[in-house]
């Protein structure tokens, strides 16, 4: 029987409030640049107001947010198009890594990847990217945007038994559909998402 785990993330888009914690512990953690961000919160939004003084608004207005880093594909673009082989999913748990020795910084898989998971670090001229913090994985703690979710709004682990706890949908208006990369992500959607949701907060991720 083999011993291999596919490691995966689960949203809830539900409680998510868009406080960014873990965009900021993930920032901190790896200590990253101003440009890299590994995590991003994604505010999601649209509709209309219309009304006057009179008689009153009525309106459609709608938002929510979405917490997305790299979704550990197991169909990683980012991995086909690197042209050096930097790019590769770990075999023992299916974490998609670089290998910053050797990067060349073409910047191939940020142009690839439906999920501006890989970011440019421009400091060293190498990518950077989520790498499940690893290094606590090997200590047996969660990475560190799951603990410092204020709401619980993330959950990382192996995929198989966050599928059955929570279902296996990766798809949420605003995002790419999964089918894309079959990312090893599962999403709880916002009550109040609805197609042709525009991203309100461009200028932070």
């Amino acid at each position: 029987m083999s011993d291999k785990i596919q490691y995966g993330f689960f949203v809830d888009t539900s409680v998510c409030s868009g406080c960014k914690t873990c965009h900021v512990t993930c920032k901190d953690k790896n200590d990253t640049d101003l440009g890299q961000k590994w995590r991003r919160v994604y505010e999601y939004g649209g509709g209309s107001y219309t009304g006057d003084a009179d008689t009153g608004f009525d309106n459609s207005v709608y938002a929510y947010y979405v917490s997305i880093g790299c979704n550990h594909c197991d169909k990683p673009v980012c991995e086909a198009v690197c042209p050096v082989g930097a790019m590769a999913k770990r075999e023992s748990d299916g974490l998609v890594l670089v290998d910053q020795t050797k990067c060349i910084g073409c910047k191939q898989c940020a142009m690839a990847c439906p999920y501006d998971a890989p970011q440019f670090d421009t400091a060293r001229g190498v990518m950077g990217k989520c790498d499940g913090c690893q290094d606590r994985l090997a200590e047996g703690k969660n990475p560190s945007c799951i603990d410092s979710c204020p709401l619980r709004a993330l959950e990382f682990g192996p995929i198989d038994e966050l599928r059955a706890k929570h279902g296996t949908n990766a798809d949420i208006p605003g995002l790419p559909e999964s089918s894309r990369t079959n990312p090893n992500l599962i999403i709880k959607v916002n009550p109040n998402a609805q197609a042709g949701a525009m991203v309100l907060n461009k200028p932070e991720v």
